[in-house]
Protein backbone atom coordinates (compact mmCIF):
# COMPACT_ATOMS: atom_id res chain seq x y z
CA UNK A 1 0.00 0.00 0.00
CA UNK A 2 1.36 3.43 -0.82
CA UNK A 3 1.00 6.40 1.53
CA UNK A 4 -2.07 7.74 -0.30
CA UNK A 5 -3.83 4.38 0.02
CA UNK A 6 -2.98 4.27 3.72
CA UNK A 7 -4.60 7.67 4.32
CA UNK A 8 -7.71 6.72 2.35
CA UNK A 9 -8.00 3.43 4.26
CA UNK A 10 -7.65 5.25 7.59
CA UNK A 11 -10.44 7.68 6.64
CA UNK A 12 -12.61 4.80 5.45
CA UNK A 13 -12.04 2.92 8.71
CA UNK A 14 -13.20 5.96 10.69
CA UNK A 15 -16.37 6.15 8.59
CA UNK A 16 -17.09 2.47 9.15
CA UNK A 17 -16.74 2.80 12.92
CA UNK A 18 -19.17 5.73 12.97
CA UNK A 19 -21.82 3.64 11.22
CA UNK A 20 -22.05 1.46 14.30
CA UNK A 21 -22.45 4.32 16.74
CA UNK A 22 -25.68 4.13 18.76
CA UNK A 23 -28.48 6.34 17.54
CA UNK A 24 -31.02 8.46 19.36
CA UNK A 25 -34.61 8.59 18.17
CA UNK A 26 -35.87 12.09 17.50
CA UNK A 27 -38.75 11.48 19.92
CA UNK A 28 -36.30 10.86 22.78
CA UNK A 29 -34.21 13.92 21.98
CA UNK A 30 -37.39 16.02 21.70
CA UNK A 31 -38.54 14.94 25.18
CA UNK A 32 -35.17 15.71 26.72
CA UNK A 33 -34.86 19.13 25.10
CA UNK A 34 -38.43 20.40 24.81
CA UNK A 35 -40.08 18.69 27.78
CA UNK A 36 -37.08 18.89 30.12
CA UNK A 37 -37.13 15.14 30.83
CA UNK A 38 -34.15 13.14 31.95
CA UNK A 39 -32.81 10.83 29.23
CA UNK A 40 -33.79 7.82 31.33
CA UNK A 41 -37.42 8.92 31.56
CA UNK A 42 -37.54 9.92 27.89
CA UNK A 43 -36.27 6.49 26.83
CA UNK A 44 -38.64 4.66 29.18
CA UNK A 45 -41.65 6.54 27.81
CA UNK A 46 -40.42 6.11 24.23
CA UNK A 47 -40.25 2.36 24.79
CA UNK A 48 -43.74 2.30 26.31
CA UNK A 49 -42.58 0.96 29.66
CA UNK A 50 -43.86 1.82 33.11
CA UNK A 51 -41.63 2.66 36.04
CA UNK A 52 -42.88 -0.53 37.69
CA UNK A 53 -41.76 -2.67 34.74
CA UNK A 54 -38.28 -1.15 34.61
CA UNK A 55 -37.96 -1.42 38.40
CA UNK A 56 -38.91 -5.10 38.21
CA UNK A 57 -36.22 -5.67 35.57
CA UNK A 58 -33.71 -3.98 37.86
CA UNK A 59 -34.86 -5.86 40.96
CA UNK A 60 -35.70 -2.69 42.88
CA UNK A 61 -38.88 -0.96 44.02
CA UNK A 62 -40.78 1.44 41.79
CA UNK A 63 -40.08 4.31 44.17
CA UNK A 64 -36.33 3.58 44.14
CA UNK A 65 -36.40 3.55 40.35
CA UNK A 66 -38.39 6.81 40.25
CA UNK A 67 -35.61 8.48 42.27
CA UNK A 68 -32.98 7.25 39.80
CA UNK A 69 -35.06 8.37 36.83
CA UNK A 70 -35.27 11.91 38.24
CA UNK A 71 -31.51 12.26 38.84
CA UNK A 72 -29.14 14.04 36.51
CA UNK A 73 -26.53 12.75 36.21
CA UNK A 74 -26.67 9.18 37.50
CA UNK A 75 -23.59 7.17 38.36
CA UNK A 76 -22.05 5.27 35.46
CA UNK A 77 -22.76 1.90 37.07
CA UNK A 78 -26.42 2.86 37.57
CA UNK A 79 -26.68 4.17 34.01
CA UNK A 80 -25.26 0.90 32.70
CA UNK A 81 -27.80 -1.17 34.65
CA UNK A 82 -30.73 0.99 33.57
CA UNK A 83 -29.62 0.88 29.94
CA UNK A 84 -29.53 -2.91 30.10
CA UNK A 85 -33.01 -2.98 31.64
CA UNK A 86 -34.27 -0.73 28.82
CA UNK A 87 -32.54 -2.84 26.16
CA UNK A 88 -30.30 -0.02 24.93
CA UNK A 89 -26.59 0.76 25.19
CA UNK A 90 -25.42 3.12 27.97
CA UNK A 91 -24.19 5.70 25.45
CA UNK A 92 -27.78 6.24 24.38
CA UNK A 93 -28.51 7.66 27.84
CA UNK A 94 -25.67 10.17 27.65
CA UNK A 95 -27.58 13.01 26.01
Amino acid sequence: MNSRQTVVWAEYSVCLSKQHAPTLPNAVVNKVINKNMTPIRAWREHLGLTQTEVARRLGISQSAYAQQEAKVPVRKSTRDKIAQALGIVPEQLAI
